[in-house]
């Protein structure tokens, strides 16, 4: 089995900001547990600007970017060190990658970083992915590591993707509110539950119940289990693996498999380059059950400049996102041959990604 588990900020951290060396500590014993019963673990850890928020105090006051940029870069180091030291505990070696944006727009660099995961498993090394805070900053940043740990659950076709929190999971109100109940189970082709899903964003991370929703539902419509858990609970990994009564919510993953490609084409959204507007009736067939390519027949404008294979939008007349593709000409070829019959496709099949 291989599993990639996402470890948040507030999991981290203790009520003053501070590392919680401890629970790394029995993460830490856990994934070697996991390990040591074949499962194959990837890491996804926040933590990096916490921790450097606590070893400097800077003597001028920074804007949010500087600063993040500074915390990170110098906590970065202090994290690792401590997943070092405890790994090393198990005669386990763990290594470090450090991911933008730009490592996931393109296919070469996707399968690149696809690659160095894939050699690192293969020589037992238990890879610790986080964003590189210090250069990734406005339109180069992730949502949060919880749109990372998607892309690298895809990426590396786990089985399972398990997101730690500082709650349960998803509840059916506030989850402070006794009245609200703990919803278990989350079958992605029939139940919307967004109308539950609390908008505040985490005192430390920067993301929120929000985002781990909608990531977690477009990762079990790939096909992947995805477990939004409690990280503060005592041997959590170890029961969510060995027992499924476990406390936590979990993301029932569609049986039809998805393919690497389209993975990486739906999670390809905030590299789009441009805008692909279509009429009512090529989106009713695009929305049909069967697979169609998007010809210019069906396209009324363009919006954005782009190249060929760049990733672009499927709007429909009203504005709405239907789609995301990989484009077979540029912009202005494009443009030319708008409403025209008999021409190539503007998004083949193979490289596009409807959302149903």
């Amino acid at each position: 089995m291989r599993i990639v588990v996402k470890i948040g900020s507030n999991v981290l951290t203790r009520a003053d900001g501070s590392l919680d060396v401890t629970r790394i500590s029995a993460l830490v014993d856990q994934v070697a547990e996991l390990k040591s019963r074949g499962v194959e673990v990837i890491l996804v850890s926040s933590g990096a600007v916490a921790s450097g928020r606590k070893l400097l105090s800077p003597q001028t006051k920074l804007d949010v970017v500087s600063a993040r940029q500074l915390f990170s870069a110098i906590g970065q180091v202090k994290l690792l060190n401590h997943y070092y030291d405890f790994f090393h505990q198990y005669n386990i070696v763990c290594g470090q990658i450090l991911a933008t944006k730009e490592d996931f727009s393109t296919r070469r660099h996707y399968l690149n970083q696809r690659n160095c995961i894939e050699v690192m498993l293969d020589h037992d090394v238990i890879p610790i992915i986080n964003e590189n805070d210090a250069i990734s900053v406005n339109e180069l940043m992730f949502t949060d590591n919880d749109e990372l740990s998607g892309l690298v659950a895809t990426m590396v076709g786990a089985e399972k993707l398990i997101i730690l929190s500082n709650i349960d999971g998803i509840f059916s109100g506030h989850p402070d509110d006794e009245n609200s109940r703990l919803i278990p189970e989350i079958h992605v082709d029939r139940d919307d539950l967004s109308q539950y899903i609390q908008r505040s964003k985490s005192s430390n991370g920067r993301g929120g119940m929000i985002t781990k929703y909608n990531i977690a539902r477009k990762v079990a419509e790939e096909g992947i289990e995805v477990v939004i858990a409690n990280g503060k609970r005592a041997n959590i990994l170890v029961d969510l693996i060995q027992n499924p009564e476990t406390t936590c919510s979990r993301f029932l993953p569609l049986k039809e498999k998805t393919s690497s490609v389209k993975k990486w084409i739906a999670h390809s959204e905030s590299f789009a380059k441009g805008e692909i507007y279509v009429n009512g009736g090529a989106k009713e067939i695009l929305l049909g059950n069967k697979a169609v390519s998007l010809l210019m027949v069906g396209v009324t404008h363009i919006e954005g400049e782009f190249e060929p294979d760049d990733i672009v939008k499927i709007m429909d007349e009203n504005g709405c996102q239907i789609g995301v593709g990989k484009t077979t000409y540029g912009s202005d070829k494009a443009i030319s041959l708008i409403g025209k019959a008999r021409s190539k496709p503007i998004v083949h099949y193979d490289y596009l990604y409807i959302e149903k």
